[in-house]
């Protein structure tokens, strides 16, 4: 049988869990010591909450799972399916608040990292099975919540080693003004904003040909919102709110001041630490459930973003039956961790024993050193010496201990390739 992983699936090597492990550690200190609790939510839901109209292009990419106990097929295809992998954490924390609000606290700060799944075409640096590292932040009306989660996601993704981001700042709220402006109704807006989110992929070209050959939109209205959109782009920060509302008439004033609060917010923190910042117009983000600030993080070492997220104040109340203000990130743990080369080298120890030591007598050493704090590993010794020390330290070892029957066992590096 062949023995490859599943297409668009991988397998861990140890070096490169331990990358991943020095990762989600640095990450989860942080969003712990800005009070954010971890949660877990099963990795399946009802396939009527994944297919809720609020995942975007992800709810084409799910994969279904068949009902048990069928006897008969049903009459439709849809039925087939009644639970469902999910595409990301957002859809699922939804419902676990839902079922746990009445003995969580108010606001109620979460951390989520697990696996997700989409049905992708496979390709570099794109699975379908991937970790998703999500903090949210529900109950909290105010801008608070926008610069809190900017503040310590930038914060987190300095610690997992990559300081020096650009945080890309815009609000849904904006855009539906700009797109109702240009004549497109706000029930249709939900589809134009999905395939404008692929504009920086396809450019204004390909936005106007996808909108008005695919979705039925007019030259007019794509013409009118790339006209607007352009000319906002290099907006002074400091001026930002009333540089919105000449640009955009028909703006709802709390919509400028709020994010007009943020960017003050993100100014003072870019005084603090290496970090930059923009309002950026064409900034949509695809997921039909966000209703107001939308982000998204930039580092120089990948085209790509590395975090994003924003404010969905009507998702919760899809099953709760009110509304409930709440704003999240997510971290592109994946993306990080292909940027990082190597962990930190942990103090991991090695006990090479010869055959003829007695399994007490190498326990014995062990034990030693793991009251110490360290990391050990016993390893019969085999092979040429040199070698096997030179695999030890492709493995991670930082030393090694030889343990000889009736010998005193000494400590020695690895990197000096000593033998004794």
């Amino acid at each position: 049988m062949d023995n490859s992983p599943a297409r668009g699936t991988r397998d861990l090597l140890p070096a490169t869990v331990a990358v991943r492990d020095h990762v989600l550690a640095r990450i989860t200190e942080v969003y712990h010591r800005y009070g954010y609790q971890r949660i877990e939510t099963p990795a399946i839901e009802n396939i009527e909450r994944l297919t809720g109209g609020q995942g975007g292009e992800n709810e084409k990419l799910i994969y279904k799972i068949l009902r048990r106990g069928l006897t008969e097929l049903p009459d439709s295809l849809d039925e087939l399916a009644d639970l469902g992998l999910r595409f990301d954490l957002t859809v699922p924390l939804t419902r676990f608040y839902g079922n746990n609000h009445a003995t969580l606290p108010v606001p109620f700060r979460s951390f989520q990292f697990g696996p997700v799944w989409r049905a992708e075409k496979p390709q570099k640096d794109r699975y379908r099975q991937f970790n998703q590292c999500d903090i949210d932040l529900i109950g909290e009306e105010s801008v608070l919540a926008e610069a809190e989660l900017i503040e310590a996601t930038t914060d987190a993704l300095a610690a997992a080693g990559l300081p020096g981001t650009t945080v890309r700042l815009s609000d849904r709220r904006f855009l539906s003004a700009l797109a109702e402006g240009a004549g497109v109704a706000p029930e249709a807006q939900g589809s134009f904003f999905i395939t404008l989110d692929k504009l920086d992929k396809i450019g204004w070209d390909g936005v106007r040909k996808e909108l008005t050959e695919r979705a039925g939109f007019t030259a007019a209205q794509v013409d009118g919102v790339q006209t607007a959109i352009t000319a906002l782009q290099g907006l002074d920060p400091a001026k930002l709110a009333d540089q919105l509302t000449d640009a955009v008439p028909n703006l709802a004033e709390n919509v400028a001041e709020d994010l007009a609060a943020t960017t003050t917010a993100l100014a003072e923190l870019a005084t603090t630490r290496e970090l930059g910042w923009e309002f950026d117009p064409t900034l949509v983000r695809g997921m039909g459930y966000y209703t107001g600030q939308i982000f998204e993080i930039s580092h120089p070492g990948t085209s790509a973003s590395v975090a994003g997220g924003g404010r969905y104040d009507k998702l919760i109340g899809r099953s709760l039956g009110k509304d409930v203000p709440a704003c999240g990130f997510s971290i592109g743990f994946e993306r990080i961790v292909n940027l990082l080369d190597n962990a930190p080298r942990t103090d991991a120890v090695a006990v090479l024993h010869e055959a003829d030591v007695t399994p007490a007598e190498v326990l014995a050493v062990a034990r030693r050193l793991r009251a110490e704090g360290r990391q050990v590993t016993t390893i019969k010794r085999r092979g040429k010496f040199g070698t096997q020390l030179g695999r030890l330290e492709e493995w991670g070892y930082t030393s090694f201990v030889h343990v000889r029957s009736g010998d005193v066992a000494d400590e020695r590096g690895l990197g000096s390739r000593e033998s004794s």
